[in-house]
């Protein structure tokens, strides 16, 4: 019985070569610009360092509201300050008050204000709050 070897073909040579070529030229293009390449890995080191002041400042300003909740614990709450808080909320005096109208946006007084009393009012509003 004899048996027929087929020469190797030039075409399936040249294909297969072209072949690895091709997925060596697309995993040279992976290792520069594809999504974890080294272009890719500048972008995200960039916004690494954004992301941590962003939440640097967000860390900042948890801390304030939790200071804030803080002071609404009954052994460190101040009745003084509480009371203060309350009328420069709700722009309200008590008979008796000593009012001095401030710009909120400088801390100067208000031209043509003057200290006043509340002695003959009862509790008038403030026209711009301690806010």
């Amino acid at each position: 019985m004899s048996t027929r070897l087929r020469r190797p073909s030039i075409w399936r040579g040249l294909l297969v070569t072209a072949g690895l070529v091709a997925f060596q030229g697309y995993l040279g293009w992976s290792a520069i610009g594809g999504n974890f390449g080294t272009e890719s890995q500048k972008l995200m080191k960039a916004d690494i360092v954004d992301l941590k002041v962003q939440s640097a400042a967000l860390q900042a300003e948890i801390d304030a509201y939790r200071h804030k909740v803080d002071l609404f614990d009954p052994k460190k709450l101040d009745p003084d300050i509480l009371t203060e808080r309350a009328r420069a909320l709700l722009s309200m005096a008590q008979v008796g008050d000593l009012v001095i109208m401030v710009d909120p946006q400088t801390g100067k007084l208000l031209s043509g204000s003057i200290m006043s009393s509340t002695e003959n009012q009862s509790m008038p509003k403030i026209e711009a709050g301690i806010d």
